[in-house]
């Protein structure tokens, strides 16, 4: 899905959910392969670091420099306080089956509140036209995105729904 590459899809439902899971698969091989081989306990940050360099270099080309959306609206998330995270557990444990348990764990459950700070200022809620909605859901409303159907893109309107978490009573 496209959870990671628009700040209004960035929910905090099925973002928070998806990306860490898919994100943790890549950087745990290198960094098997890294410790199995080598007994390198950075594997994941170097895997990790790649991938966001490569992740900028898209952003900046494509999205940019291609058809002109504002950096803010597509940036990648922010990994490494999760990579740490798996990196030192193994490097503290020495163990694969821990790393696996509890550094995956630790890799999710860090991986919203180190994004937080960056996307805290797009969820101020405003008033445009009469209907409140988020900052993000306003510019993904004024910058429409030609290949994507608008209705798979859940824009949270009217005033049952709480920027906290749920719909209020």
């Amino acid at each position: 899905g496209d959870w990671d590459f628009w700040i209004d899809w960035k929910d905090r439902r099925l973002w928070v959910t998806v990306v860490p899971i898919v994100a943790v698969t890549f950087p745990a091989a290198v960094q098997a392969f890294a410790w199995g081989r080598y007994r390198l306990s950075w594997g994941a940050t170097v895997c990790v670091l790649g991938l966001l360099f490569g992740e900028w270099v898209n952003r900046y080309f494509n999205f940019w420099g291609w058809i002109y959306f504002p950096v803010n609206f597509v940036f990648p998330s922010q990994l490494i306080p999760s990579v740490i995270i798996l990196d030192v557990v193994l490097l503290l444990f020495n163990s694969f089956t821990f790393t696996a348990v509890a550094g995956a764990m630790g890799w999710g459950l860090i991986f919203y509140p180190s994004n937080w700070p960056v996307i805290a200022p797009l969820y101020v809620p405003v008033e445009y036209n009469g209907m409140m909605m988020t900052l993000a859901d306003l510019q993904g409303y004024h910058y429409v995105r030609t290949g994507t159907p608008e209705y798979i893109c859940m824009v949270e309107k009217g005033t049952l729904r709480t920027f906290g978490k749920d719909v209020a009573p």
